[in-house]
C-alpha cells in the first residue's frame, strides 16, 4: 500500500541522485531513477524509495517560475527605495525559498507574498497599502474573538458553507468515469449540529462522521460542464479556561488513541528532533509546561514561510529544524513531533479557517493533558501574534482557539475511505478536494476549486 511505502523516504538517496537535484537537473535525475528503480540488486525499500522520489521531483519545478531577475523587477515595483543586491539578502537570511532548475537559481512562485506576509520590517516600504489590508483584518477580528472568549468563557458560530470542482477544459476526458472526492466536517471536538443541505451532480457517498479524513466521494462518466459540489452547515464551539500549571496531570487519553507513537516519515524521533526536544526541555517535567515550552520554542525562533507541495519534503519537521521556516502544516507537524518525543500525546487537525471575510486551507494541533483533556495548539497564529509584538494573541493560541475552524481531519497521513486507487495531489492531508481517472490521479494544477462561506451566525450559548 502507498501508506507504507512513504515511510521509506526516511532512506537517504544515492549521492549521485541528490547531486542532480541539487543542480536542478531534474530530467536526468529522473531517467538515473528509473534505471536504478529497476535494478533487481538494489534492496527493494530503496527500490520503493526511489519510486517515490520519481513522483516528488516531477512536482518541484512547475513550482519555482521566477528567475532572479524577474524577482528583482517585481520587488522594485513592490518595495520604497529597492536597492540593488537587496534581494541577495534576502535569499541568505533565508526569507525566500529557492532551488535551482537546470543550474540557475529560480523563486517559489509565492516568494513575493510570502516577504510581504512575513517581514514586519518591510512594512513601511510597502507601495500598495492594500497589500498589507487583509492582514491587519485578520489580526483585528482575531484579537476580537479573544476578548469575547476571555468575556464569555467561549465563542460559538454557525457556518453555511458551500465547496466545488470542476476539471480544467484542458484536463477533461468527456464520457471517462471520475472520481472526486470533497472534504468535510469530522464530527468531533469542537464540531456540533452538522447538516447536509446539497450535493451534485451525483448523490455521492458520505465518509462516516469520525472519518480519519472525511470527504464525500462522487463517482460518475464526465459530462461538459460538470462541477462537482457539496454545500453545509455546522457548527464550532470553542471554549476559554484558567489552565493552572498546579493542576495539570498529564496521562492519556481514554479512547485508546494512539498519539504517542512516531510515524514516519515525518512525524519521526530522529537525532535532530531528539536533541532539540531535550534543549527544549531542560529540567521541567510538568506536562502542561513541557507543552507550553515547545509552544514557545516553535513560535519565537523560526519564521512562516510557504513551501511547495508537502509530498516533494522527505522530512517536513526536519525541514522545519534545520531552515527554522515552515507554514501551517509543518508549524503543527513539529508541536506534535516534539511534544511526543517528550512523551506528551498530541495529534493533527486540519481543514479550513473559516472566518467572515476569508475562508482558506489551515492547519493545526491538540495535545492533551488532564484534566482538561485535548488542548488545542496553533503554532502559526502563535509565530504571527509574537512576531507582530502581540503577547496577548500569542498567549491565547496555547490552549485555547478561535471559533472560526472547519476541521476535516484528525489524523495527518490517512487514507480516504473509501481509499483512492492513485496518489492523490496531496497524499497528507485534504482541504482543496482530490479527483482521480481509472488510469491516474490528477493533480491541483489540474483542477479549480473554491469553498465560499454563504452565511455564517454567532451563537449566543454553547454546547458542553
Amino acid at each position: 500500500m502507498f501508506y507504507d511505502e512513504l515511510s521509506t523516504l526516511q532512506i537517504p538517496l544515492p549521492e549521485d541522485i541528490r547531486r542532480l537535484e541539487g543542480h536542478g537537473d531534474f530530467d536526468r535525475a529522473l531517467r538515473v531513477i528509473e534505471r536504478r528503480a529497476s535494478d533487481e540488486r538494489l534492496p527493494e525499500a530503496l527500490r520503493t524509495r526511489l519510486r517515490l522520489e520519481a513522483l516528488m521531483i516531477a512536482r518541484v519545478p512547475g513550482d519555482y517560475p521566477y528567475t532572479l531577475g524577474d524577482a528583482a523587477k517585481m520587488l522594485e515595483d513592490e518595495l520604497a527605495d529597492f536597492r540593488p543586491g537587496e534581494l541577495d539578502g534576502f535569499i541568505d537570511d533565508g526569507w525566500v525559498n529557492w532551488i535551482y532548475v537546470n543550474g540557475e537559481m529560480r523563486l517559489h512562485r509565492l516568494f513575493l507574498p510570502n516577504l510581504l506576509k512575513t517581514r514586519p520590517e518591510l512594512a513601511h516600504r510597502v507601495l500598495k497599502p492594500e497589500r498589507l489590508a487583509y492582514k491587519k483584518q485578520n489580526f483585528a477580528i482575531l484579537d476580537g474573538v479573544v476578548r469575547e472568549m476571555k468575556a464569555h468563557g467561549f465563542a460559538a458560530r454557525r457556518w453555511h458553507v458551500r465547496h466545488e470542482l470542476s476539471v480544467k477544459p484542458e484536463f477533461t476526458r468527456i464520457g471517462e468515469p471520475i472520481r472526486v472526492d470533497l472534504p468535510l466536517p469530522v464530527e468531533y471536538d469542537c464540531v456540533r449540529n452538522f447538516k447536509l443541505i446539497d450535493r451534485g451532480p451525483v448523490p455521492g457517498t458520505v465518509a462516516p462522521p469520525d472519518a480519519a479524513q472525511r470527504t464525500i466521494v462522487f463517482e460518475k462518466k464526465l459530462s461538459p460542464g460538470d462541477v462537482f459540489f457539496v454545500e453545509y452547515s455546522f457548527e464550532t464551539h470553542m471554549r476559554y479556561r484558567d489552565l493552572d500549571p498546579a493542576l495539570a496531570t498529564g496521562g492519556v487519553p481514554s479512547d485508546g488513541e494512539d498519539c504517542l507513537s512516531e510515524q514516519p516519515p515525518h512525524i519521526a524521533f530522529t537525532p535532530l528532533v531528539r536533541a532539540f526536544a531535550q534543549e527544549i526541555a531542560g529540567d521541567e517535567k510538568n506536562p502542561l509546561l513541557l507543552a507550553r515550552r515547545v509552544y514557545d520554542a516553535l513560535t519565537q525562533r523560526p519564521i512562516y514561510s510557504y513551501v511547495r507541495s508537502y509530498f516533494t519534503y522527505p522530512n517536513l519537521v526536519e525541514y522545519m529544524l534545520a531552515d527554522m521556516k515552515g507554514d501551517c502544516g509543518i508549524f503543527a507537524l513539529s508541536f506534535i513531533t516534539l511534544c511526543r518525543c517528550l512523551g506528551i500525546p498530541a495529534r493533527w487537525q486540519s481543514g479550513l479557517y473559516c472566518a467572515p471575510h476569508d475562508v482558506g486551507d489551515h492547519d493545526w494541533a491538540q495535545f492533551y493533558c488532564a484534566p482538561w483533556g485535548w488542548l488545542p495548539v496553533d503554532g502559526s497564529y502563535g509565530n504571527a501574534a509574537w512576531h507582530a509584538g502581540d503577547r496577548e494573541r500569542w498567549d491565547f493560541y496555547f490552549g485555547h482557539m478561535d471559533p472560526f475552524r472547519l476541521p476535516a481531519a484528525r489524523a495527518f497521513q490517512a487514507p480516504f475511505d473509501p481509499p483512492k486507487r492513485h496518489v492523490r495531489s496531496d497524499p497528507y492531508d485534504n482541504q482543496d478536494g482530490e479527483a482521480e481517472y481509472a488510469d491516474m490521479g490528477l493533480l491541483s494544477r489540474h483542477f479549480d476549486q473554491r469553498c465560499r462561506l454563504l452565511s455564517w451566525e454567532k451563537l449566543t450559548s454553547t454546547e458542553e
